[in-house]
């Protein structure tokens, strides 16, 4: 069964530099969004603050899920993402970074669980056009 997820953005007050838009997600949260934001930072989220959401929250299902058919389900993932926009070229790069308490698996193996996981992931799969890159993947405990 597909699940489709939902969001719209009312925008108002003029053109790019000028105006500013609400985004609200299918469960109801409300977020504001401009331009200066997404070029200068500062005075709203970007379209990229909620595909590094999307990226980190995906990837930390996807490596959750090869852990566990793998026999060594995590005890606790915390995965963040940092995704790169530039005017006039777009989004560039996303770079994950994860940490893991993983019982019975050494750093090698969590190592390569997380590059598969970076692969499989299907926010991964649609930024197909983008670098991406895993910055870390640290087993803890």
């Amino acid at each position: 069964m597909a699940i489709t997820s939902h969001a719209s953005t009312e925008w108002k007050g003029g053109g790019l530099k000028t105006g500013s838009g609400q985004t609200t997600l299918g469960t109801g949260s409300s977020f504001d969004v401009t331009w200066k934001a997404r070029a200068e930072e500062g005075g709203g989220t970007t379209p990229e603050e909620f595909i590094a959401a999307a990226h980190a929250s995906c990837y930390s299902m996807a490596l959750s899920h090869a852990l566990d058919e793998a026999g060594h389900a995590p005890e606790s993932l915390s995965t963040s993402a940092k995704v790169t926009f530039e005017p006039g070229k777009g989004i560039t790069t996303s770079v994950l970074t994860v940490r893991g308490t993983v019982p019975g698996i050494d750093q090698e193996q969590f190592q390569q669980y997380a590059e598969e996981a970076k692969a499989g992931c299907p926010v991964s799969q649609a930024l197909a056009g983008v670098d991406i890159q895993l910055e870390s993947a640290t087993l803890e405990g």
